[in-house]
C-alpha cells in the first residue's frame, strides 16, 4: 500500500481507546500467472482468508453491493457485537472482489459506498468509521449530527 494509506490508517487506529484491539491482516493476492481464471484466483484468496478468520467472529464483508448503513447504525451494530463479546473481522476483497464462499459465510455485507473504491482507500475509510463509531458509543464529540 502507498505510504498515505498506512499513515492515514495508523492515524485513526491510534485514536481508538486502548481497550480496543485492531489487528490488520493482509492477504497476499494470488499471482496472475499460468493463465489462471478469476474464479481460481478468488478461490485461492478465499482459502487464505478463511485460514486467518478468528473462530466464532462476526464476519463483515465490504462490498459495493452490500447494505449501506448510516454511521449511527454502524456504531449500534459494533456496540452490540462487542457487548456480546464477539470479535469482528472486516473483509476487503482484492482487485477482483471476493469469492462467493466468503460472501456466503458473512454475517453482514455492507457497502461504504456504491462507488468502486480502491482497497487502500477502503482501509482508511473503514478505520475512520471504526473510530467514529467508537466516538458515538463513548459519547465523544468527534461525531456531530
Amino acid at each position: 500500500m502507498p505510504d498515505w494509506v498506512s499513515t492515514a490508517y495508523v492515524e485513526y487506529i491510534k485514536r481508538l481507546p486502548r481497550e480496543i484491539t485492531i489487528q490488520l491482516i493482509e492477504i497476499k493476492p494470488e499471482k496472475r500467472t499460468g493463465g489462471k481464471q478469476t474464479e481460481q484466483l478468488l478461490l485461492a484468496e478465499c482459502q487464505r482468508i478463511r485460514a486467518v478468520l478468528p473462530v466464532g467472529c462476526q464476519v463483515v464483508v465490504l462490498d459495493e453491493a452490500g447494505q449501506q448503513w448510516t454511521t449511527v447504525k454502524f456504531a449500534h451494530v459494533i456496540n452490540q457485537w462487542t457487548t456480546d463479546g464477539d470479535a469482528i473481522a472486516f473483509v476487503i476483497g482484492s482487485a477482483d472482489g471476493l469469492h462467493h464462499e466468503i460472501k456466503q459465510v458473512a454475517d453482514e455485507t455492507i457497502a461504504l459506498s456504491k462507488l468502486t473504491l480502491p482497497h487502500g482507500l477502503v482501509r482508511v475509510l473503514l478505520a475512520e468509521q471504526l473510530y467514529r463509531a467508537v466516538s458515538i458509543i463513548k459519547g465523544h464529540p468527534y461525531h456531530r449530527v
